[in-house]
């Protein structure tokens, strides 16, 4: 072969690999919309969530503790609703839980970066990297600004490359809430979402963290875990619960 044309065809798949290996400039864009898919989907589902929060005292020792169960269900009537599994489990002695800290489980924690929200973020391409054998970009996402009465993140995702999904996130609710009144202050910890391959898309399975909140009153280590169990298809599998 002609030297020239193998140098040719060797710099033709040089320049496709570098040019697969790019992401494209509309990233962030691509991962909303494949969010509101992810979003649309997982709204036809049932599934559990189980909540288990530790708080530690000074000494490192274990305080209290908070369990919750809740299921989302379908109504007879077709609707979706969550309700509460039992009785929550408290024995917090520092702590207390918050709306803040409620909405943030349900929102913020299992974060869903869609189009409507896309708006109120500014990213950053942070590189690569292999997670769990799935290729992913890394983006770093922050709030433009922080709005009052708006619960946001700021953290980072990873994302499939192969079809814009979120498979893991780190990061944290914000604003921290501070108070100049003692025992007032509401802070939220640094957490991780992993989530799971359910269908054709990636659902939220565990959020964690262990972190040290640096309240006025002095700084308060705090463990928890929401797991998201039992993801089920609304359908022949599915709980129907008759309306109350």
């Amino acid at each position: 072969m002609n030297p020239r044309i193998e140098l040719c065809i060797a710099f033709m798949v040089a320049f496709n690999a570098f040019a697969a290996a790019e992401p494209p400039a509309d990233l962030a864009h691509r991962v909303a919309q494949r969010e509101a898919a992810s979003e649309a989907e997982r709204s036809r589902y049932t599934y559990k969530q189980w909540l288990t929060l530790e708080e530690f005292d000074n000494r490192g020792r274990k305080g209290g503790l908070y369990q919750e169960r809740r299921e989302v269900i379908f109504l007879a009537n077709g609707e979706r609703a969550e309700q509460m599994m039992g009785r929550p489990n408290s024995s917090l002695k520092i702590l207390r839980m918050t709306e803040e800290d409620f909405h943030d489980m349900r929102e913020i924690q299992p974060l869903l970066f869609t189009s409507d929200r896309l708006s109120f973020y500014e990213t950053k391409l942070k590189g690569d990297e292999l997670i769990d054998d799935v290729d992913c970009w890394v983006l770093q996402v922050r709030p433009k600004q922080l709005l009052e009465g708006m619960r946001m993140f700021d953290g980072v995702f990873w994302i499939d490359k192969r079809d814009y999904s979120i498979i893991r996130s780190e990061g944290r609710a914000v604003p921290q809430l501070r108070s100049t009144h003692p025992g007032k202050d509401n802070l939220f910890p640094y957490f991780t979402t992993v989530r799971e391959k359910v269908g054709d898309f990636w659902f939220p399975a565990l959020t964690f963290a262990d972190d040290t909140l640096d309240f006025s009153s002095g700084p308060l280590r705090v463990k928890f875990t929401i797991r998201y169990r039992e993801y089920k298809r609304f359908g022949a599998e599915s709980k129907i619960i008759a309306d109350p």
